[in-house]
């Protein structure tokens, strides 16, 4: 593995889908699931370019919060930052949002 650099970042970006949704009281909205995946996808494809040929990285602990709904139809983004690394352990600041504010935060530890 070669040396990852703090405050690396990596933003991955989806469209809100149908499949995407879960049903919150009366409205169908962004699940919860859907933007954590999304932010771990974010956190483990920024470590790529640092991993070694046959390397991989999975993720150890995810802490996080849904803050905002989003609904079908909506670009969302998630923004992993390299805020440590500890030997192979490496801890994220994750944000998620849509197109009108921050709607999730997150930190998140990967090996």
């Amino acid at each position: 593995m070669k040396e990852i650099e703090i405050q690396a970042s990596c933003t991955k970006e989806t469209s809100v889908t149908h499949e995407m949704l879960a049903s919150s009281g009366s409205v169908d909205v962004y699940a919860t699931p859907m933007m954590i995946a999304l932010m771990e996808k974010a956190a483990s494809q920024l470590l790529v370019p640092y991993l070694d040929e046959g390397e991989t990285s999975v993720g150890i602990r995810m802490d996080a919060t849904h803050d905002a709904a989003t609904p079908e139809g909506m670009m969302v983004s998630a923004t992993a930052v390299v805020t440590g690394v500890d030997r192979r352990k490496v801890t994220f600041s994750i944000t998620a949002r849509d197109e009108k504010e921050v709607i999730g935060t997150a930190t998140h530890e990967r090996f």
